[in-house]
């Protein structure tokens, strides 16, 4: 009943930008933290970035002071802005969400069916 659905993500030579958005939708109470991973051919998925409600942001560290988390609390959306990508940054990127459903007592993660980005040297 809940879904992210991403959008966004593309092929891009390196330096370039790209913005990815995730939109969450169907029976919600609450959102907590919303945020991104991803996961390169052969590798474990990794927290890219993330955000709380509170406003508070994470990042890896490989991606700071290139990648901006910011949310849409009003349309449940979150979007990472992508700059100087490098080769190294492609991956399939996957939204993920901490999500209250209305008449439960626990919040649970939901994530994204995954957008790939590809950097080309």
């Amino acid at each position: 009943q809940v879904q992210l659905v991403e959008s966004g993500g593309g092929l891009v030579q390196a330096g370039g930008s790209l913005r990815l958005s995730c939109a969450a939708s169907g029976n919600i109470f609450r959102i907590n933290a919303m945020g991104w991973y991803r996961q390169a051919p052969g590798k474990q998925r990794e927290l890219v970035a993330a955000g709380n409600s509170g406003g508070s942001t994470n990042y890896a560290d490989s991606v700071k002071g290139r990648f901006t988390i910011s949310r849409d609390n009003a349309d449940n959306t979150v979007y990472l802005q992508m700059n100087s990508l490098k080769p190294e940054d492609t991956a399939v990127y996957y939204c993920n969400a901490n999500i209250r459903v209305p008449g439960r007592y626990f919040d649970r993660d939901y994530w994204g069916e995954g957008t790939l980005v590809t950097v080309s040297s």
